[in-house]
């Protein structure tokens, strides 16, 4: 059996809506757009049936969806090519890009860390030079002004 046999067959309209669903809401409304200015009737066809549909006023886009459930990727949320080999391929390539996220995402943090002691230390440092000199380690709080209570 090939794979193409276990997926369900779409007319072209069907196809139409998949492609505009993975592109977003903007491209239901570019090609609202258009058929506005070059085809009013199907332009206002089109606006009903985004309202029906509850595209208009809703994320109701794939892409909407595939955001909510969060920016990884995972082998069993992939359907299956049907090629043992390939889907094989891709799971060790998702699972090794998921790693070097991880991996680069530790290193930012890091890097933050790092650069957050730095600035505290300077801060810590001047702080402390500015106590041995004799002059105030803290800047004297702002005075009110007139009529102004605190």
């Amino acid at each position: 059996m090939t794979p193409t046999a276990t997926l369900p067959r779409q007319n072209w309209l069907g196809r139409a809506e998949t492609w505009l669903d993975d592109r977003g809401r903007g491209a239901w409304i570019a090609l609202m757009v258009l058929l506005f200015v070059f085809v009013w009737p199907l332009g206002l066809a089109l606006l009903a049936y985004m309202i029906w549909s509850k595209r208009m006023f809703s994320c109701s886009s794939r892409r909407a969806d595939r955001a909510e459930r969060g920016h990884r990727f995972s082998p069993t949320r992939f359907r299956s090519s049907g090629n043992t080999a390939f889907d094989a391929y891709k799971a060790d390539t998702i699972s090794r890009l998921e790693r070097e996220q991880d991996e680069f995402e530790g290193f930012l943090r890091r890097l933050r860390e790092s650069k957050d002691k730095a600035e505290f230390d300077a801060y810590m440092e001047e702080r402390n030079r500015a106590a041995a000199e004799g002059g105030p380690s803290e800047p004297a709080p702002p005075k009110p002004v007139s009529g102004e209570t605190l």
